[in-house]
């Protein structure tokens, strides 16, 4: 079922939480609201939840206009970051509660936890209670209770915050396989730029209760639309230096690279980590710098390199023999990189960006 904002707004008091949300998730679509805290992003979930009232706009889940709706009509179901389980029920008591709200019968309720429990592994703790369990079995169980009403739409609320790093790991997998299994229209809320990024079909970044940019993940990695999305997205994010653009060159004190366009005025380069080099000091279209700090990651290490008052991060191979204070340049990937306007931090359309490559193309042979 398609889930809409339509110029959705919301205010407590005199602060806009959120501003003028026009916001679209096809049918089966995995979207992530994604942004730091007091972005709105939570604000927007608990509107579609029916858990707070729009100061203004509409919703509507398919056809429906829920708006004015009360939360137990809208057919929703929404997953927390605290769990939410009731202590004193077992763990097949939870799962089936929504059930017995709509008065199923018992052999219908037995049946479909029965199902919901197996398809997320945890048929076997049916009879224990929630003290008894793992932060992960708890999350699932709390996913199961979710999925066993068969609802419209899934709303998550950060449930992923309360789990440790590995955990996490697995969880965002199954979650992933799990949604597209039931291809039920789902909106997941997060400020881990990690979990938007490998979990969304489309990512909703959201900064001061405003939409920044709509895009699939690849889109906002490669084309960020602003200097907010560019720094906010990708760990680390998108490099961004200062500078000018004349006669088809980026130029500042460090040095010049070319580029395809951009007005001759004040400038920002933006390049991921994995489309540059490291180069010799004074190599031809690079930025002369000083390697601030070097930090292997296994396969792969990353290099921060000092660029006048810039810092900029190089992912190379793992076996770099830079050393911190080393003379060094950097030299982008000309074709990979973007211009964003310097007063207004808007992408300039038509600046070139190609397609992503793997990490850790960028040459380390030619490193100081």
């Amino acid at each position: 079922m398609e889930l809409r904002y339509e110029q959705v707004c919301k205010r407590f008091g005199a602060a806009d939480a959120l501003i003028d949300l026009d916001l679209h998730a096809p049918d089966g679509c995995f979207l992530v609201m994604l942004g730091p805290s007091g972005c709105g992003k939570t604000t927007a979930l608990r509107l579609l939840a029916g858990l707070e009232e729009p100061t203004s706009g509409r919703m509507f889940i398919g056809t429906r206009d829920v708006t004015l709706l009360q939360p137990r009509q809208r057919d929703i179901a929404m997953v927390f970051q605290s769990y939410a389980l009731y202590p004193h029920k077992t763990v097949a008591e939870n799962i089936e509660y929504p059930l017995r709200i709509r008065r199923l019968s018992q052999t219908d309720r037995q049946e479909r936890v029965q199902q919901v429990a197996k398809m997320l592994n945890i048929d076997a703790y049916l009879e224990r209670y929630p003290r008894q369990l793992s932060g992960g079995q708890r999350q699932r169980v709390a996913l199961a209770r979710a999925i066993v009403r068969q609802p419209q739409a899934f709303l998550m609320d950060e449930p992923l915050s309360n789990l440790d790093a590995q955990l996490r790991f697995q969880m965002r997998a199954e979650l992933k396989r799990l949604q597209k299994s039931l291809a039920v229209t789902t909106v997941y809320v997060t400020h881990d730029q990690l979990e938007a990024m490998t979990m969304a079909d489309l990512i909703a970044v959201l900064s001061n209760g405003r939409l920044q940019q709509l895009a699939t993940p690849a889109e906002i990695y490669a084309r960020p639309a602003n200097l907010f999305v560019a720094s906010f997205c990708g760990s680390p994010p998108m490099n961004l230096v200062h500078g000018a653009a004349t006669n088809g060159r980026f130029h500042r004190a460090e040095g010049s690279i070319p580029v395809d366009n951009g007005p001759a005025s004040e400038l920002v380069l933006g390049f991921r980590p994995e489309h540059a080099q490291i180069t010799m000091r004074g190599a031809p279209d690079s930025f002369a710098g000083e390697i601030y700090v070097v930090e292997p990651l296994g396969s792969e290490t990353l290099v921060s390199v000092k660029v006048g008052a810039d810092r900029v991060n190089v992912r190379v191979w793992s076996d770099f023999q830079g050393q911190i204070g080393d003379q060094c340049g950097v030299r982008p990937d000309a074709s990979r990189t973007v211009l964003f306007e310097t007063d207004s931090g808007q992408l300039i359309q038509g600046s070139t960006n190609g397609a992503s490559k793997q990490p850790g193309t960028g040459s380390v042979r030619e490193s100081a």
